[in-house]
């Protein structure tokens, strides 16, 4: 018989978990912790052969793992997930990242194609709706639990040229806090990750389509990019101690005070350094 992961403070421990978005970077580095923590993992990727590759990488890491494929723009998709993992782990999951997301930026607000809002918004919001709407409730019913949607600084960093990006977290990270009010005293909590630069392959592929910006963001995750697996480390530790939001670097930090403390400014502010760097 497993341990009941919900018993004590530890909860990522021996969890049986679900991660979207699981077949690289942040999503994989989830993975593979949770699987180096005991617990047992669905891998879900829209990429079926990534989501293989991330299982073999749980197996190594001392956890047991099954891949899925899933689209979680598609709301039949994600609740498909959720069947599944019931039916594999003999019970609802008790952790579930709702990970998944793109990236893109480049043009002005009018100018940026409404097809790419679209495509934007349809996955790394309403892939993470779609989640909450499907898990939440049967954590809820659980009494037990933990949801992590993994969101961005940009939801609050709002940096000129990324409009659709930005929107897309900072829905998520509304979304989080107000799931989080809702769960407040079922045994379900909510964690929110902010984090700025990581080491993944979420811009592989997109054009910023301006060689200037390009640059900068590349000398940016050069300098300042965390591994995934130590935002990974970090944020399940944080959903160890009940934590809501994770801000992880030093400089999602410095933007998360100085918003608050100074939000006009920092706005402007962002506008200029972004014609600087153009």
């Amino acid at each position: 018989m497993r341990l009941n992961p919900f018993g004590g403070s530890r909860r990522t421990q021996q969890a049986d978990a679900v991660v979207t978005g699981a077949g690289s970077g942040i999503g994989q580095a989830f993975a593979i912790e949770i699987g180096r923590r005991g617990g047992r993992v669905i891998c879900s990727d829209i990429d079926a052969e990534r989501a293989r590759e991330t299982v073999e990488l749980v197996g190594a890491a001392g956890g047991k793992a099954f891949d899925a494929v899933c689209d979680v723009s598609r709301i039949e998709q994600v609740t498909a997930l959720a069947d599944t993992a019931e039916q594999w782990f003999g019970k609802p999951a008790d952790l579930v990242v709702n990970n998944a997301g793109i990236g893109r930026g480049g043009d002005l607000i009018g100018d940026a194609p409404l097809p790419e809002w679209h495509q934007v918004l349809d996955i790394n919001l309403w892939g993470v709706i779609h989640g909450c709407h499907v898990f939440a409730p049967r954590l809820r019913a659980a009494g037990h639990g933990a949801l992590v949607n993994v969101a961005s600084a940009a939801a609050f960093g709002v940096a000129p040229r990324m409009a659709a990006y930005n929107v897309s977290k900072a829905g998520v990270l509304a979304l989080s806090e107000t799931l989080a009010a809702e769960l407040s005293g079922t045994g379900v909590t909510v964690t929110v990750l902010c984090p700025t630069a990581v080491k993944t392959r979420i811009l592989e592929g997109v054009s910023i389509g301006d060689q200037a910006m390009e640059e900068w963001g590349d000398r940016l995750l050069r300098w300042t990019g965390r591994p995934p697996a130590a935002i990974a480390r970090t944020t399940l530790d944080a959903v160890d101690a009940g934590q809501l939001h994770v801000v992880p670097q030093v400089e999602a930090k410095l933007i998360w005070q100085s918003k608050r403390l100074l939000p006009g400014t920092y706005t402007r502010a962002a506008g200029l350094l972004e014609r600087l760097v153009r």
